[in-house]
This record gives structure tokens, C-alpha cells and sequence, in this order.
């Protein structure tokens, strides 16, 4: 008796194989993305922070800190402005790996006394 089916087994889990690498490898990109989300929140909400610890001095000074905190993040300061005693820093971080030549992610805080 012949059977027609000979390798087709070998076939499947190869096609099987591809499939779960492929969603592997978008799980993978779609983590470092989230995790530089992350890190880009956390460098603009320090880098607020130590900017309106300086905001008395100026924007010149307190950006420069606000800078030196993301720096020391792995973060880039994209934006720094006071608003009367608020410090609002933007930061953006670019994801490691393949999936950071797409871009960066961004994030923003606000850092000043409490009003009311």
C-alpha cells in the first residue's frame, strides 16, 4: 500500500514553526515598545521634577537639569517650557533592537507647586 502523505507532516510543523516565531517576534517588538513607553514616562516625570526644583533660576537653568536627569535616563528632552511655577518637560526614548528604527516614543510631565 502507497501513501500519498509521505512528508506532509514535516510540512505542517514547519509552516506551524514560522507561524509561532513570526508572533514571537511581534510580541517581542510590541514589549520594547511598551517598555520604552515606560522609561520615556518615567525620564519626563523626573526631569519635570528636578526643572521646577530650578524654576526660580530660569528656564535656562532648569531645562539644562531637566536635560541632565534624562540624560542619566537614556532619555532625550524634546521640549522644556515653564508655565509661571510649572516645569512641563516632554522626553522621548527609542526603543532597542529593529523596532527603534521606526521612531521614538514620547511622553510628557508637569512638575510645580500645588495650586489651590
Amino acid at each position: 500500500m502507497r501513501s500519498d502523505d509521505r512528508g506532509s507532516a514535516t510540512v505542517l510543523v514547519l509552516a506551524l514553526c514560522t507561524v509561532l516565531v513570526l508572533a514571537g517576534t511581534v510580541a517581542s517588538a510590541l514589549g520594547a515598545v511598551a517598555v520604552a513607553r515606560h522609561r520615556a514616562a518615567a525620564a519626563a516625570d523626573l526631569a519635570s521634577l528636578a526643572a521646577a526644583s530650578r524654576v526660580v533660576e530660569g528656564t535656562d537653568v532648569a531645562c539644562a537639569a531637566a536635560r541632565r536627569v534624562a540624560a542619566r535616563a537614556d532619555a532625550v528632552v524634546t521640549s522644556c517650557r515653564l508655565e509661571g511655577w510649572d516645569a512641563v518637560v516632554e522626553a522621548a526614548v527609542r526603543p532597542p533592537g529593529a523596532v527603534g528604527r521606526l521612531g521614538v516614543t514620547t511622553a510628557r510631565a508637569r512638575a510645580g507647586p500645588v495650586h489651590g
